[in-house]
């Protein structure tokens, strides 16, 4: 079975630019190998991000997501609040976080073994 990845990156702001550079990211995951979750194109779909609950229940389903995934990908150089609770879980439950340039290359000059 193929490793699932959870996509971490903006969504708030430049929502537009955003939503394709996530979608760039998904594609990017798909020719790794691998299959990827991504909360941010899913939830917005038919939750309003401006209802504070509703936002909050999009976070809270994203982060029941990412406990079944093997790893967290962050996408670009700005953590949004909603990132940073993203990646705080991945490092509660033990979740590698790897991050990536907004052209999908690695920081730090790490190997992923992808």
């Amino acid at each position: 079975m193929k490793m699932i990845v959870f996509i971490c990156s903006p969504f708030a702001g430049d929502v537009a630019g955003n939503i394709d550079r996530a979608r760039r990211y998904g594609r990017f995951a798909v020719t790794k190998k691998v299959i990827p979750v991504i909360p941010h194109l899913m939830y917005p779909q038919f939750l309003d991000e401006d209802d504070p609950a509703e936002r909050q229940l999009g976070i809270e389903m994203g982060l029941a997501l990412l406990a079944h995934c093997r790893e967290v990908w962050v996408f670009g150089s700005r953590v949004s609040t909603g990132m940073a609770a993203e990646i705080e879980r991945a490092q509660v439950l033990g979740i590698p976080v790897k991050y990536f340039t907004v052209d999908c290359k690695p920081v730090g000059g790490l190997a992923y073994g992808i």
